[in-house]
């Protein structure tokens, strides 16, 4: 069994607002065997998602290597924009070393709930994915089953966006359960009316150009 470790601290700091939640990066990130093209920091897979959509929006011209360089842009832009990062798995076991949230097992958590307690400007978590099993969403929901916090539908439509209380301090934190930036959320993506039709008016359009018309709604406004 591969014990597969979160090779990254929580990226947090006082003045941040919003934070990006997702599970693991691949088992290479934790063992240390980088490909050129991976950045070795949050969401720096050559095969995600994430860092070129936020490039394609901001305009970033950010570089895809194994440099410092390329991570400190990352965290530029992040801090520029008051945005964390704080995955929510911090390891779990596999059988088989590969990056697949199914492929998970006893899995442990990082207290989320704690960091937003700590943490008291943050007002929005943004998924990398859903509640389907081992997804962001789903985890998040077996971390707050202790505390007893709920979360409200605000909006079923994809992305679906829900809120809860904070305990004690009732502060209001809104979720956003964004479609996944890794290919394997583009058969799920291209079964969806709203991309058949933008498809249909535009044969150009792609599972990239939907993803990026998501996420600028999430992350443009600071």
């Amino acid at each position: 069994m591969f014990l597969h470790k979160h090779p990254y601290k929580p990226f947090l700091f006082p003045e941040a607002t919003k934070i990006i939640v997702g599970t693991l990066p691949p088992p290479r990130f934790s063992t240390g065997e980088l490909r050129e093209e991976d950045v070795d920091f949050c969401y720096g897979s050559c095969n995600g998602l994430l860092w070129p959509i936020l490039d394609k929006i901001f305009g970033l011209q950010l570089k895809y290597e194994t440099t410092n360089e390329a991570a400190q842009q990352r965290k530029n832009f992040l801090l520029k924009h008051k945005i964390g990062v704080c995955d929510i798995v911090e390891s779990a076991e596999r059988e088989k070393v590969d990056a697949s949230d199914l492929g998970m097992q006893n899995a442990k958590l990082r207290n989320i709930i704690g960091y937003l307690q700590k943490y008291k400007q943050i007002d929005t978590l943004l998924f990398t994915g859903g509640n389907s099993k081992n997804g962001p969403e789903y985890f998040f929901r077996r971390h707050i089953k202790p505390f007893n916090v709920q979360l409200e539908t605000v909006s079923n439509e994809i992305p679906r966006i829900y809120r809860f209380q904070l305990p004690e301090t009732k502060r209001v934190i809104r979720t956003v359960s964004l479609t996944a930036p890794s290919g394997a959320a583009n058969r799920a993506i291209g079964s969806l009316e709203y991309y058949k039709k933008a498809k249909a008016k535009n044969p150009a359009y792609t599972t990239f150009d939907f993803r990026v018309e998501q996420y600028r709604s999430f992350f443009e406004v600071s």
